[in-house]
């Protein structure tokens, strides 16, 4: 199989750890939620709060605004700087 397939093969170590887990009962390949903080997507509120705080100042930082919306510093750059 690694001739035909290179690396996209999975090794023989991943094979057998597969073959466990579906004899243990896993019927899926896809990974299970976990435990931890919640997803946040950028919504359209945000995007109108994150122009409404720039409107009112321009030399805002984006840790500014993230701590302002109580979101990522992620997040707010992406609303910031993704004008798509």
């Amino acid at each position: 199989m690694k001739v035909q397939y290179g690396d996209a093969c999975l090794s023989l170590q991943q094979v057998y750890q597969w073959t466990g887990e579906f004899m243990n009962g896993i019927s899926s390949v896809t990974d299970s939620p976990r435990p931890g903080q919640a997803h946040r997507v950028v919504t359209p509120e945000g995007i109108a709060a994150v122009e409404a705080i720039v409107k009112e100042n321009r030399r805002v930082t984006v840790n500014e605004i993230a701590a302002h919306l109580d979101t990522s510093h992620g997040s707010a750059h992406r609303i910031v700087h993704d004008k798509k």
